[in-house]
């Protein structure tokens, strides 16, 4: 008698590409605006006649908007589905990008960058909720991680491009600069359109027939159904009754291990110069240090991204976090090293925080059932923007208050009390159908083997 093929079990096709491609546009556009503003503000600044007050409300304005998006896109991609939600983030992008090109004054500037940040929180559970249903389980983890990347990849543009129109000399760069993701915005539009609903979310709304021709659009007429792996429990439960059902502590877990491993990455990626020079680096040392630690950043997520399915999730993240606390610690005791040690330190935090920050996508996406998947996410992304906000602006005080080695040990407090909180809560996720991830009786401790690979082959979308 031949097994059921569940579609999580089969090989990877042109559709599971093109909708990482279509996902992973939130995570390059959250890279990509909040590093523009930095990049125009010594121009923009003057022109709009800001103080330091409305500098510093800029600045976080797209922080504030993701807050507040990340809650809001949570609950309407639950409500509502993912395909429609999925177009409000690019819709939202593309008219206040544009509109930067007129803007006058502070307060303006401030509310488009606000809507900016709303669409960057609605992008992460709607864009992640997508991927996770569809993808085959042992692709999910790694695709999910390669989100993080995708940030700092709109970052480095950010960087290259809004360099490059400020040199141009034009007396309104800074204005172009802005707008340039308009069409970062544009392009991820068109490539979303015709992006089908998600099976699993039609099929807890009891759509059967559509969630049917789905499956078979995506993966051949021989898939249906009987193909798709069925959540255990069929009780229609509110968010507040699952989480009050064992899934709060799942919450707590996300929301602190990603807020607290957001905290110090913000503050040495955001303050790279600044806390390079309280450490008494200076000149080259400075500028080419900077440089290094943010490319190490992405070297330490492209490494957990190839870790994530050979170490597991919670090997990695106990593993990350451990080691990048103690590079912080070693800094906090050693803040007046030898230029070429401290670097070394600071590039080796850089590169093993990486398993934590690919995990901030994986997690919340893995251990939630579908009914509350893209709230979790929501919710994840709202409060690590207040960790995010925390970073940024609290270093230069914490520099000049109580110094660069107390700083670190701060920050390294911060990582520890996370990898407390994940050695108690943490699951094991890796080689699980997202069915077995997803509940309560999973083991969170050891993973079962990744299964066998599917020998049928779904025709290409």
């Amino acid at each position: 008698m031949s097994r059921t093929i569940s579609i999580e079990e089969v090989p990877l096709n042109r559709f599971h590409r093109l909708l990482s491609l279509r996902s992973s546009g939130g995570s390059f556009v959250d890279g990509y605006v909040l590093s523009i503003i930095g990049v125009t503000m010594p121009a923009l600044s003057p022109a709009l006649g800001l103080n330091s007050l409305w500098e510093s409300l800029i600045a976080i304005s797209a922080l504030i908007g993701i807050f507040f998006g990340g809650f809001l896109g949570g609950y309407l991609t639950d409500r509502l589905g993912r395909r429609f939600i999925y177009f409000i983030g690019p819709t939202l992008f593309a008219v206040c990008s544009i509109s930067q090109l007129w803007v006058e004054s502070a307060l303006t500037l401030f509310l488009l960058r606000l809507l900016i940040g709303i669409g960057v929180g609605i992008e992460y559970p709607v864009a992640t909720a997508f991927l996770v249903e569809f993808l085959p389980k042992r692709y999910r983890g790694p695709r999910l991680a390669g989100l993080t990347i995708c940030w700092f990849a709109g970052a480095a543009v950010a960087y290259i491009t809004g360099e490059a129109i400020l040199q141009s000399q034009h007396p309104e760069a800074w204005r172009i600069a802005l707008a340039s993701s308009t069409i970062i915005a544009l392009l991820l539009f068109v490539i979303r359109l015709g992006t089908p609903e998600s099976a699993r979310w039609l099929l807890k709304k009891g759509r059967k027939q559509e969630a049917e021709a789905v499956i078979k659009r995506i993966f051949g007429p021989q898939f249906g159904l009987q193909n798709l792996p069925q959540e255990k429990s069929e009780l229609k439960l509110s968010f507040i009754d699952l989480l009050r059902s064992g899934y709060g502590k799942r919450m707590f877990f996300v929301a602190t291990f990603w807020t607290c491993s957001v905290i110090p990455v913000f503050a040495v990626y955001a303050f790279a110069p600044k806390v390079l020079d309280a450490m008494h680096l200076s000149g080259d040392w400075a500028a080419y240090g900077s440089i290094a630690i943010t490319t190490l950043f992405v070297v330490g997520c492209i490494i957990a991204t190839w870790l994530v399915n050979r170490m597991g999730r919670r090997s990695l993240l106990l593993n990350s976090l451990l080691w990048s606390a103690l590079a912080l610690l070693l800094l906090g005791w050693f803040p007046d090293a030898p230029s070429g040690l401290v670097l070394l330190m600071f590039g080796g935090y850089a590169v093993l925080v990486g398993g934590a920050q690919v995990l901030q996508l994986v997690y919340p996406n893995e251990i939630f059932p579908t009914e509350i998947r893209a709230g979790a996410v929501g919710f994840g992304t709202s409060m690590s923007r207040i960790g995010a906000m925390v970073g940024t602006y609290l270093v230069p005080m914490s520099l000049t208050s109580i110094g660069i080695g107390h700083t670190m040990f701060v920050a390294a407090g911060i990582t520890f009390f996370a990898l407390l909180v994940s050695w108690w809560l943490a699951p094991e996720t890796n080689g699980l159908s997202l069915d077995d991830a997803a509940s309560l009786n999973n083991s969170p401790q050891a993973a079962p083997s990744a299964g066998h690979a599917s020998n049928a082959q779904p025709r290409p979308y």
